[in-house]
């Protein structure tokens, strides 16, 4: 299992959010761009970049976001406003490892059908995105958590998988900014119901021995861990050092 350090930008600043509310803002005295650098000056090769303005459609972050992205070959898995099929294209053409898609994937039917055969040469899509399940008591929310889905859980991952999608965040929304322990019980239920996904665990982490519960989980291929470091609960460190041991064992 690796880890995936998380930067999370609004407004053109690193922040973290408390269970996704946008009034309970830690704002932490670094740029993305030095935060970045940090990353991949200690081996880190992938990092997971949120733009909290664009996913509740203020789009005004994006194209700061997009000249940074631009400038960096480190891996970069990025969410937050991807609302059209062209953004995706544009971004994965660009270089952006992996595009994460939520509110769009929820509320257009249409949406990941078109994006499912969306093919160019010898790249396929599919391989490259990520679908974001934002989830309070089984109840997907999008729209920045603001808004709830009436579609079941299980149901929206069975669709997903039938359309070749296989790759999925899950944020347990009343773990995540707290540092109080990880959904175990969610990431079971849903590995559970389909052994084939690739989950990407996200939300409560709070210190390497949730790290160590975590990988017990078989199915989890990584972990996203934001505010855990920007809180010194896990050092960069031992971040390069598991995901050293990780990759020499895969």
């Amino acid at each position: 299992m690796y880890i995936i350090p998380a930067i999370d930008v609004l407004d053109q600043k690193v922040v973290r959010l408390r269970e996704g509310n946008y009034n309970e803002v830690t704002t932490y005295e670094i740029s993305l761009e030095e935060q970045i650098a940090n990353y991949q000056a200690n081996g880190t090769e992938m990092v997971h970049i949120i733009d909290l303005n664009g996913a509740k459609s203020d789009f005004s972050n994006q194209q700061y976001l997009f000249d940074i992205i631009q400038k960096t070959d480190m891996k970069i898995q990025y969410g937050g406003g991807v609302r059209s099929i062209e953004k995706v294209k544009e971004l994965i053409d660009a270089g952006v490892y992996r595009v994460i898609v939520g509110t769009q994937a929820i509320t257009n039917p249409d949406f990941l059908k078109e994006l499912s055969a969306l093919s160019t040469g010898k790249v396929k899509y599919t391989d490259h995105i990520v679908i974001a399940i934002d989830v309070l008591d089984e109840v997907i929310k999008y729209a920045g958590w603001l808004e709830s889905s009436p579609i079941k859980l299980v149901d929206y991952i069975d669709n997903c998988l039938a359309l070749g999608f296989y790759r999925f965040l899950c944020t347990d929304i009343s773990k995540d900014g707290k540092l109080g322990g990880v959904g175990i019980d969610l990431y079971k239920k849903l590995l559970a119901h389909a052994p084939i996904i690739k989950l990407i665990g996200s939300g409560g982490i709070s210190s390497m021995d949730d790290i160590r519960e975590l990988q017990a989980v078989a199915g989890v291929e990584s972990c996203v861990v934001g505010k855990a470091i920007y809180e010194n609960r896990i050092s960069i460190e031992e971040i390069k050092d598991w995901n050293l041991k990780s990759l020499i064992s895969i």
